[in-house]
């Protein structure tokens, strides 16, 4: 008998089961965040949504701030993985990488930041640090000449900057990756 194979497999069949329930969980949440204000999304909803029991979502995050602050940071985690690997000095990646997060991510950052004032305690931290992760992004991918430079370079690759061409004036996403394209363009000529 091949018991300890098998306990393997189990294992690791366990293991992909609870990464992917975890995942899900974290998927609902994001859903739900875009349609409604925090305070209004529930534990059953995410549960429902999710396909697990609400039990599952409280014993995994223990609750609706834990469950808030995962799914933020693991959104900010996600942009910081593909931030890393936008090339320095590359201005066509990087409002590709930008846009790329900000399709995935934009309304429910958006939302998030609409709330920031009425739940400081829970999402000033988070949106803190977001918005450290896009100053050093800057930084890095762009090399700015001074702090005028790096504030351009901050508004011009801003989530405002993409909900203004693409939820406001309803510009396709290749026309407004375009003209943030160019803005940033003109920026480090």
């Amino acid at each position: 008998m091949n018991a300890p194979g098998r306990r393997r497999y189990r294992m690791r069949a366990r293991a992909e089961a609870a990464a992917d329930t975890h995942q899900r969980i974290l998927d609902a949440t994001r859903e739900l965040a875009i349609e409604r204000f925090l305070d209004e999304i529930t534990l059953d909803e995410v549960a429902e949504r999710a396909g697990v029991a609400t039990r599952t979502v409280i014993r995994r995050f223990g609750g609706h701030d834990g469950l808030i602050g995962a799914a933020v940071e693991a959104a900010n985690a996600d942009v910081q993985v593909r931030r890393d690997e936008t090339p320095a000095g590359d201005a066509a990646d990087a409002v590709e990488a930008v846009f790329d997060d900000y399709e995935r991510y934009g309304d429910a950052l958006l939302m998030m930041l609409a709330q920031e004032r009425r739940h400081p305690e829970l999402l000033r931290p988070l949106a803190d640090e977001g918005r450290e992760l896009h100053w050093q992004w800057v930084e890095r991918v762009f090399s700015p000449r001074d702090e005028l430079h790096t504030a351009q370079l901050i508004a011009a690759t801003d989530v405002y900057v993409w909900k203004l061409l693409r939820r406001d004036l309803g510009l396709s996403r290749a026309r407004a990756k375009e003209a943030m394209a160019q803005m940033v363009h003109r920026l480090v000529e």
